[in-house]
């Protein structure tokens, strides 16, 4: 059973202490609350399908609520493109502080151009109502596929990792860091490609002063040890969330949790990361290793960039590279030393024949667990 966070309405599980989306606590108006990271909410009613937003957006679904506002998917009438519009909540954009660093900081989200990052296009305002367009991208949230599917194997977790490393290598290139990182924001499309969302809180490395010394911004599961102090946080607090999202995918659990989101901010600035083989034997001493450098509490000691992390990251995915194609499209199998054959299966692609054409991205993970199971 699903608790809904009575703050931004996210869908957690019944076993969960506080919202996984905006970490309010969840079960109780009684609670200490992070106010940090607290998030202000509105009462605005939802739009329909088929309302017309800003004489151009034609809103055809709800996507969801999360911090910021309410998501929706619509169709930009002006170049006939259906994308994702993001409406902030009034009481934060209120805040011309806010208005002001949404839109320094959008200058440099929208310079991104890559295959595994979202397309960040303009912030809008229309009848005092703000709101941020983006690529709308069809998929599953990786937060859904980890409740779902977690543990994943070290394969399919090292090749979702690996994407959003290539994103985040090419955003930090900018001079732009994400500070929200979460599988909340990370979307697997219809194709199997990770793409990460939300660069609109994201600042500016070489623009300071946007936002406040002290200001906490993140979710407090996900957030680095500098984020929690308030502290001024660079590229390296990304890798730190890096590190969570990847013990979480290979263990199914984040490795710091608690009653409130205060409790939790506290394990990430004072207690040292737990080893993820233990709880998952099936990972390697090497991939056990690079977790447990990206959670380290003193950012000198990670990796100093995301590129070193992809050379090592690229080093583990290829011992789970499958076999030669050539010995299973044979169909005799692969030769031993001592002369014989040993049996093996040649695994064809599997295809979508779903009413909806929205199960690709299950097809090729059905198809790469199958070929990377251990004999």
């Amino acid at each position: 059973m699903a608790i809904t966070c009575p703050k931004c309405h996210y869908d957690n599980p019944e076993t969960q202490k506080f919202c996984g989306e905006c970490g309010n606590p969840l079960g109780g108006e009684g609670r200490p609350r992070f106010s940090g990271t607290k998030t202000l909410e509105t009462s605005r009613q939802t739009m329909e399908r088929g309302i017309l937003f800003a004489g151009r957006y034609e809103i055809i679904e709800a996507l969801g609520v999360g911090g910021m506002g309410e998501v929706y998917r619509v169709e930009d009438k002006k170049v006939g493109q259906e994308i994702a519009l993001k409406l902030i909540k009034p009481e934060i954009a209120a805040d011309l502080k806010n208005i002001e660093r949404f839109r320094h900081e959008m200058k440099f989200a929208r310079m991104i151009s890559h295959r595994n990052v979202c397309r960040m296009f303009d912030l809008g305002e229309d009848k005092g109502t703000y709101f941020i367009t983006m690529e709308y991208v069809a998929g599953e949230d990786l937060k859904s596929f980890i409740r779902r599917a977690a543990p994943l194997s070290p394969a399919r977790a090292l090749a979702i990792i690996r994407q959003t490393a290539e994103g985040l290598a090419e955003a930090h290139r900018l001079g732009v860091i994400h500070r929200d990182l979460k599988p909340a924001n990370v979307m697997i499309d219809r194709e199997g490609n990770v793409r990460i969302m939300d660069f609109g809180i994201a600042r500016s490395l070489t623009a300071r002063g946007i936002t406040g010394v002290g200001t906490i911004i993140g979710t407090p599961e996900y957030m680095s040890p500098e984020q929690v102090e308030g502290k001024d946080a660079d590229h390296r607090s990304d890798l730190y969330s890096l590190g969570i999202i990847m013990f979480e995918m290979l263990t199914g659990q984040v490795p710091f949790g608690g009653d409130t989101p205060l409790s939790i901010a506290v394990k990430q600035k004072s207690e040292p990361a737990p080893s993820a083989k233990k709880l998952n034997p099936q990972i390697s001493e090497n991939l056990n290793t690079v977790i447990l450098d990206c959670l380290e509490k003193d950012r000198d000691k990670r990796p100093q960039n995301a590129e070193d992390l992809l050379f090592r990251l690229r080093k583990i995915e290829a011992d789970f590279a499958p076999p030669e194609r050539a010995k299973s499209e044979s169909g005799r199998g692969e030769k031993t030393d001592s002369g014989t054959w040993k049996s093996s299966i040649a695994v064809m692609p599997f295809v979508d024949l779903s009413p909806q054409k929205d199960q690709e991205y299950f097809c090729d993970g059905i198809a790469e667990e199958i070929i990377n199971y251990p004999d």
